[in-house]
């Protein structure tokens, strides 16, 4: 079981050192040494090609993201070193630094690619000119950046020094400047390797490893991407088409037109635990001036889109596995729609929403019907988010409400001690924030509320909604909203009476819930109001009302007042009231 490492040297000629051979436990004699070449010494033997046992099915199985087992952690000693070494007098002497701390194949493999990952940068120039630029391996390392087929050629020589197989592989692409749907014709694009490790073969690009270039492909930033080390096959097939078809190392193996066809899911995609995307094909027709997406995910993702560069013409709704969303394109023809996730937990990352898939939505007939308000945010509707802020159970699960006669009632249970705040909001100048939240009647009783909305008008409303804890002092944070519709052009509610701050959020309002009373009538009062010693109501003339089975009932005449007021005592011994509701008359 003892490793013995033979290397070879020429004693005049300065080349790599040879190749390294393992006795096998209880092997009587050494292995024969073959692939002399004419200078006497040994290189690692030439790569096998793919076979049977190197083949991962496809499509997907959901299973990893990697075609064999990694420990990312156990990695962390090993990264953080092989990120420290700075050897540039040769590839071999650097080759030899990074071996240093990696026994195992995979943690030369690893050295290796950690290495090249933050330490040679992509070329902007040299890819608008590229006959200027070399690709050897030494060159590269001497300047520290290159183009793709440097870094695989590098990638290569550094592997077969440390005594690994390892191929250079060339192809297309759906890397920078790809367009959704775009063909593939003449040479090959880019190129990446394919590793040799415990018996099988591997897929990785350290181009895409080490960073990215911006839209005008004028500067790169070195940021580095996991994903592409050790990719699992049927997942690197998302943008990487070989040459030759074996090195897919798939089963089956797709042809170029499938390639072409393929929805492109970038590294986001997978690396923020996303699944699927239906439809998955990247270029989707409307329907009657309407296209659905969706999106299925492991729990606890965000997500928002962008139509053309903007939040708009959409409305989502998110789901505990996943988002569905349903656009409707202002114009015709083409338009990019881009979809963007991040994980609700900021801090499992830089809490930054990333791209992860793209589609090309094509219009022939828009759908004038639907035209969103401008104040309605995105997801739309409750969801998992809105239960993790304490709503619970809501009487309305879909994102959207539609009412005939301009009013409808939501229900929530309570989960958590939360004060609640909602407002009604349009676009137009019919509503302002004190009047949009005078639409509104809230009714808490214990951990229930009620939210009673009265439009005042027909039209496409959005209704918002906030909470603090009620413990807090500070203020209230956005947690969702609904779509309200109407369509009867007869509907004119008035707002609820005006309530003040001595208002409690427990008391209720049974009669009138109108804002506006008629003139010179006698008007209803109920109000189920607690802790209060007496109540008045005050219009021309103080009217008081009295307590029956928990409610303040009474009457009030409205003539000769322009406004009503409801008052309280809130203890017998005081000499004053304190104003809770506010109504206007009508003028005659």
């Amino acid at each position: 079981g003892t490793q013995v490492t033979v290397e070879i040297h020429p004693e005049d000629i300065p080349l790599q050192p040879i190749r390294i051979l393992s006795l096998e436990k209880g092997s009587q004699r050494l292995p024969s040494l073959r692939g002399h070449d004419n200078k006497g010494f040994l290189r690692t033997e030439a790569p096998r090609p793919p076979g049977a046992k190197d083949l991962h099915v496809y499509p997907w199985d959901k299973s990893s993201l990697k075609s064999m087992p990694v420990d990312l952690q156990q990695l962390q000693k090993l990264d953080a070193y092989a990120l420290k070494v700075n050897v540039k007098s040769s590839v071999e002497e650097l080759v030899k630094a990074l071996l240093k701390q990696a026994r195992t194949d995979l943690e030369k493999v690893r050295a290796i690619w950690m290495w090249i990952c933050h330490h040679i940068e992509y070329d902007v120039v040299g890819y608008h000119n590229k006959s200027q630029v070399s690709s050897k391996a030494e060159d590269v390392l001497q300047m520290g950046k290159s183009i793709c087929e440097g870094y695989a050629e590098l990638f290569e020589q550094m592997c077969s020094i440390a005594g690994i197989q390892c191929k250079k592989l060339s192809g297309h692409a759906k890397g920078h400047g790809y367009k959704t749907g775009q063909t593939f014709t003449g040479n090959s694009d880019h190129a990446w390797n394919a590793v040799y490790i415990e018996g099988r073969w591997h897929l990785l690009d350290s181009t895409w490893g080490s960073g990215s270039v911006d839209d005008s492909f004028t500067k790169f930033t070195y940021r580095y991407n996991e994903f592409y080390f050790l990719t699992h096959p049927a997942l690197f097939i998302n943008n990487h088409f070989p040459d030759n078809s074996n090195w897919q190392l798939l089963k089956p193996t797709l042809t170029l037109k499938e390639f072409e066809n393929n929805m492109l899911r970038n590294s986001n995609f997978y690396t923020l635990g996303l699944l699927a995307t239906h439809p998955e094909t990247p270029i989707i027709h409307t329907v009657n001036g309407k296209a659905s997406v969706s999106v299925d995910c492991r729990p606890g993702t965000l997500f928002m889109f962008k139509l053309k560069g903007r939040e708009e013409h959409g409305l989502m709704t998110l789901n505990k596995h996943g988002m569905k969303l349903d656009i409707y394109p202002p114009t015709t023809g083409s338009h990019k729609l881009e979809i963007f996730a991040k994980p609700s937990k900021a801090e499992a990352s830089d809490g930054v929403y990333k791209c992860v898939v793209e589609y090309v939505v094509e219009c022939g007939s828009v759908a004038e019907a639907e035209r969103f308000p401008r104040d309605l945010h995105q997801p739309v509707g409750p969801s998992w988010f809105s239960e993790r802020q304490g709503f619970l159970r809501p009487s309305h699960r879909g994102p959207t409400i539609h009412t005939n006669d301009g009013r409808c009632t939501l229900t929530f249970t309570l989960g958590k001690d939360i004060s609640v705040l909602s407002s009604l909001h349009c676009d137009g100048s019919s509503l302002d924030e004190d009047m949009g939240r005078r639409h509104i009647l809230q009714i808490h009783r214990r951990n229930q509320i009620e939210l009673k909305v009265h439009l005042p008008h027909a039209g496409d409303f959005v209704l918002k909604i906030y909470s603090k804890k009620k413990s807090d002092p500070g203020n209230y944070d956005y947690i969702f909203n609904y779509l309200i519709k109407c369509l009867n052009m007869e509907v004119k509610w008035p707002p609820f009476p005006q309530r003040y701050s001595k208002w409690m959020e427990d008391y209720e309002i049974l009669e009138p819930l109108s804002g506006l009373l008629p003139a010179n009538r006698n008007v209803q009062f109920k109000l189920k109001m607690h802790g209060i010693a007496k109540v008045l109501v005050q219009a021309e003339n103080p009217h008081p009302l009295t307590l029956n089975r928990g409610c303040w009932e009474g009457t009030c005449n409205t003539s000769g007042c322009r406004e009503v007021f409801v008052m309280v005592h809130e203890n017998a011994n005081h000499s004053f009231y304190s104003h809770v509701l506010k109504y206007e008359v009508e003028t005659q």
